[in-house]
């Protein structure tokens, strides 16, 4: 047995859940919020036999879209630092940051 741990953007996160939801895959479904850009992510939490581990692993990649995304870097009072670092800079957010971790123990009361 697999946790899976899948981290996703609020944007990719209902049509995830559908697709579990179709697989009879069961998921806890929980709001986070990422540290790089303070955005709203969905962590869904898996615990799934070992050979539907590349199952759970496919439908993620698939609804998990990178995207581009403008955000301004926080405004520096250092006044080496020149006028160009508060413009707006184009990154790349999305995708889904997976971590699958051996289950010692499983138990269900």
């Amino acid at each position: 047995m697999k946790m899976i741990f899948a981290i996703v953007q609020d944007k990719d996160s209902s049509r995830l859940s559908a697709k579990f939801v179709d697989n009879n895959i069961q998921a806890t479904k929980l709001s986070t919020t990422g540290g790089f850009l303070k955005s709203g992510n969905t962590t869904f939490i898996i615990g799934i036999a070992d050979e539907r581990v590349n199952e759970v692993l496919e439908i993620i990649k698939a609804t998990s879209h990178k995207r581009e995304q403008f955000m301004t870097p926080p405004v520096s009072l250092d006044n080496t630092v020149g006028g160009e670092s508060t413009y707006p800079i184009e990154v790349q957010v999305g995708g889904a940051t997976v971590f699958v971790l051996p289950v010692e123990q499983f138990h269900r009361f």
